[in-house]
């Protein structure tokens, strides 16, 4: 037989040598970098529609190195010899 969560529970993470406080509501749960008061906040209704998959896959697309431009760097650099002023 599971308790139901009436409260919020807080405990104490380490990850990659940092300390963060989850709490866990019934609303959600919150993880926040020790001292601090903003975090990373994640509905409980996002995680079961799968609104958080879309949002990670969105984030990562976001802050991968975007490509520029057709031309090689090495293409770009000859062609930059060749004129002089």
């Amino acid at each position: 037989m599971t308790t139901k969560l009436e409260g919020p529970l807080k405990r104490e993470i380490h990850i990659d040598g940092s300390a963060y406080t989850l709490t866990i509501t019934p609303g959600g749960l919150t993880l926040v970098l020790k001292g601090r008061r903003k975090g990373f906040d994640l509905e409980w209704k996002a995680l079961v529609s799968g609104d958080a998959a879309l949002a990670t896959a969105l984030n990562a697309s976001l802050a991968a190195p975007a490509v520029r431009g057709s031309a090689s760097p090495k293409q770009a650099s000859t062609s930059a010899k060749g004129k002089r002023r």
